[in-house]
């Protein structure tokens, strides 16, 4: 691509409308910020301050949506030319978290800031310390693990010469495994926190002994092995992507057939862990057919509605398939799947909200009703143990 609208390809009805740039920044808004707990009853509560600065953020995003719109036309060569708008609002958004600005609470975003610093690098608080929230956010950022690929194509675009980053989306830009290794540092973030937990269980295990006589710590080393099935999806999606018979000794179809296999293994046994362990529920358990509670769930549960854990389940699993595909890098040069590119980043983004919601659920069921013998011998628990 020389950026020359006389010779660029043609773009794709989707880019015309919404150019990758925008994509990115959109789905950025909707990305989770953890607020702390209120010191006085006089601040606003955490919803206020929510909806607060996503109507900030959202505003001027429309607004150049609006601009973009009206002086391109939906014409090729104009979209091609007014890639600053996008980057422009990118900048907005960086900006708006770095800034001390008080109308865009600036407590939660500093806090929001120093968690993103911690597990940036693979780090995790102690318990006392919020180690609950760096798990949500790392397990966030797994969410968003294909769009900070597309932000790097993005930015790579447009620092790159006589290339617009409102154009086609050039997956290569910066090398043919730039993006996918972008695209694996999330499940890496979330895979040497595992490592962390197991050592700091490993340490303690002399006490843990003495208490329980159990509590070595084989949870946090499978929940490690999960993260890490992500990555041959990854890796053999940029193999399949430039695909090379004189550099692979294996044929294409065999490549495919082995791709396959792991996107069946990281989509189910995530699956697994969602329901078995995120949401402690029976689904995979001898307790399943338990009489004391609906079948598959749980005893204790803030919902009494069935049916929401149920319809949570099985979008779970529909979602969790779609994603594993999601992550292949070598299924983005079909430009026509542009737009269902971005509805599957979408979808993956409602699928993390339902998993939040229910594993905030779980927790709030720990710590009120009795948490599993794992959260106490990790110093989880804080609260008080009601039985029925």
């Amino acid at each position: 691509m020389d950026g020359d609208p006389a010779v660029e390809p043609e773009l794709d009805s989707f880019s015309l409308f919404l150019p990758l740039p925008y994509r990115v920044a959109l789905i950025l808004v909707l990305a989770l910020i953890r607020y702390p707990s209120r010191s006085s009853p006089t601040h606003s509560p955490h919803h206020l301050s929510t909806y607060r600065l996503a109507t900030l953020l959202t505003l001027p995003l429309l607004a150049s949506l609006l601009l973009f719109w009206t002086v391109t036309h939906g014409s090729a060569s104009l979209v091609l030319s007014w890639e600053i708008l996008p980057n422009l609002y990118l900048l907005l958004l960086l900006i708006s978290f770095l800034l001390p600005i008080q109308a865009l609470s600036r407590t939660g975003r500093y806090r929001f800031l120093s968690t993103l610093k911690r597990i940036s690098i693979g780090g995790i608080a102690e318990t006392q310390d919020g180690k609950f929230g760096d798990i949500l956010a790392a397990d966030v950022l797994t969410s968003y693990a294909k769009v900070l690929g597309d932000l790097f194509i993005a930015l790579c675009m447009f620092v790159k010469p006589r290339v617009s980053s409102t154009a086609r989306p050039e997956r290569g830009c910066g090398g043919s495994f730039m993006v996918p290794l972008i695209i694996s540092v999330p499940s890496l973030i979330r895979l040497r926190q595992c490592l962390i937990e197991f050592m700091r269980v490993r340490r303690s295990r002399g006490r843990i002994d003495e208490i329980t006589g159990q509590g070595w710590g084989g949870q946090h080393l499978a929940n490690a092995l999960k993260y890490s099935s992500a990555l041959p999806v990854i890796i053999l999606s940029a193999l399949q992507r430039g695909y090379d018979p004189t550099k692979i000794g294996m044929s294409e179809a065999g490549l495919y057939r082995l791709w396959l296999f792991f996107v069946f293994v990281n989509s189910f046994y995530s699956f697994y862990w969602d329901v078995a362990k995120d949401w402690d529920l029976s689904l995979f358990s001898s307790e399943r057919n338990n009489p004391e509670h609906p079948w598959g769930l749980r005893r204790h549960r803030y919902f009494h509605a069935e049916m929401i854990y149920y319809v949570a389940i099985v979008v779970d699993l529909l979602l969790r398939c779609t994603w594993s595909f999601k992550l292949s890098p070598h299924l983005d040069h079909f430009n026509d799947l542009e737009g269902g590119i971005f509805l599957m980043e979408l979808l993956e983004i409602f699928r993390r909200w339902i998993w939040i919601f229910f594993r905030i659920e779980t927790e709030w069921v720990r710590n009120n009703r009795g948490p599993a013998p794992d959260d106490i011998l990790l110093g989880d628990f804080n609260g008080k143990i009601d039985d029925d």
